[in-house]
């Protein structure tokens, strides 16, 4: 063969080469219902993971609210176009586990990888919730929360209260109000979510049942039980507050923060990751503490229950997806990464070791009031009713429980009334969703 031959196919098989097209990294799409800081703090997730490899890709795409965010993934995976990942707050927990062919579970996903997938590595109170009754993990956990108390520090020292020492029970809370108040304050405290920290929460934390087969954990035949004598004082202190705005009721969601920030209000019920959305801006010098408690309640305070959203895997993808997936959520398991991830948002760390490196770090040392979530959420270990709370079609309960609340607040209804009454209308809903899974 002649010189000009073999050069004539060594240049041949070097275009070929060339112009074949590298090997194109497989994208795995992650839905998610993070907006602003928190959204931005999703992204620089998947960054990092993608910039470790090169086979996978996780794009991150932001579709809205909570329930927005999973009523898309649902019809999209009916539509038979599901992303890979969905992000979905607890709520929605007992609605994705009925979804039938819909969800792969973690446990199997996670048995793509050559090596064991230890799920006791995951902190209890956070894994409880969102495992089988068998024990196994049905969803990885992102970002995980649970309500706490924040207070301007500096509106507590003016008017004499104790800034290192936040009021612990209801009545203290209360002469905490009062006292700002008779300073000139015109709210005394607000409240984020009241359906999940003035109801759920406060059942947990004094160990009370919100509703049947623990909380709806146990099964699916359930009855609300949050109309008991308990739940109905609670209320009614509530609302006897809002008449003279000791209370001031602002919203079904996030809304009240503005309240607090603004410095209309020196004390809000908020999620542990509101924290995030403080840090930096006004007031500058907030403090935190645990959920406050009623005294007359002998056995509390029990343990907060878990808030935040969880990524459910979707079927209908190709097997080899599936791998990609199970090194993404080995990748957000790490402790270095979850460890950067509970300092930066407030979420609670997922892992004991997590837990366990930011302590080493000294980051509660510096920031002590950073610990407070996850000391009120394991401060006992969880009972029966306080384990978490898990109903079908929950966004539909907390819809009605926001509406019989509104009532209240109005002075239209009392509060036995009002949640006589969505306790029947959410038992109606308990009853359609059961009647669907037969």
């Amino acid at each position: 063969m002649s010189r000009r031959v073999v050069a004539a196919i060594v240049a041949m098989l070097t275009w070929i080469v060339a112009t074949v097209p590298a090997h194109a990294a497989t994208e795995l799409i992650l839905w998610h219902a993070m907006p602003g800081k928190l959204g931005r703090w999703i992204e620089d997730l998947a960054q990092g993971f993608n910039a470790r490899q090169t086979d996978y890709v996780v794009v991150p795409v932001y579709k809205g609210s909570y329930p927005d965010t999973m009523e898309a993934g649902l019809a999209a995976a009916r539509a038979g176009k599901p992303p890979h990942m969905l992000q979905v707050f607890e709520v929605g927990t007992a609605t994705m586990m009925a979804a039938k062919g819909v969800i792969r579970p973690v446990h199997q996903v996670m048995e793509t990888l050559e090596h064991p997938f230890d799920e006791h590595a995951y902190m209890p109170a956070v894994t409880l919730y969102y495992s089988s009754q068998d024990g196994h993990l049905l969803s990885m956990p992102l970002n995980s929360s649970t309500p706490v108390l924040f207070y301007d520090r500096a509106a507590f020292a003016r008017v004499g209260l104790d800034p290192d020492n936040p009021p612990k029970t209801w009545p203290e809370l209360e002469q905490a109000a009062r006292t700002l108040m008779k300073a000139g304050a015109t709210c005394g405290f607000t409240s984020q979510w009241q359906s999940w920290i003035q109801l759920e929460n406060l059942s947990a934390w004094h160990d009370i049942p919100f509703a049947s087969k623990q909380n709806g954990i146990a099964g699916y035949d359930i009855e609300l039980k949050f109309n008991s004598p308990f739940h109905v004082q609670h209320i009614e202190r509530l609302a006897a507050w809002a008449r003279e705005r000791i209370f001031v009721p602002q919203g079904h969601r996030d809304e009240a923060l503005a309240k607090f920030t603004s410095g209309e209000c020196f004390m809000l019920f908020a999620s542990s990751a509101t924290f995030a959305e403080l840090k930096g801006g006004t007031p500058e010098d907030f403090g935190i503490g645990m959920l406050p408690y009623w005294p007359e309640i002998k056995w509390a305070p029990r343990n907060s229950i878990i808030g935040g959203a969880t990524l459910w895997v979707m079927n209908g993808h190709a097997e080899g997806d599936y791998k990609g997936i199970a090194r993404f959520f080995e990748y957000l398991s790490e402790p270095e990464v979850q460890a950067a991830s509970h300092q930066r948002t407030g979420y609670l760390p997922i892992t004991r070791e997590a837990y366990s490196l930011s302590r080493r770090q000294g980051f509660y040392k510096t920031s002590p009031d950073s610990e407070i979530a996850i000391k009120q959420i394991t401060l006992h270990r969880p009972t029966e009713h306080s384990r978490g709370v898990r109903l079908g079609d929950f966004t539909k309960i907390r819809d009605v429980i926001d509406e019989e609340l509104d009532s209240v607040w109005a002075g239209r209804k009392d509060a036995r009334t009002a949640l006589d009454d969505a306790v029947r209308r959410g038992n109606e809903i308990l009853r359609q969703f059961n009647r669907r899974q037969k």
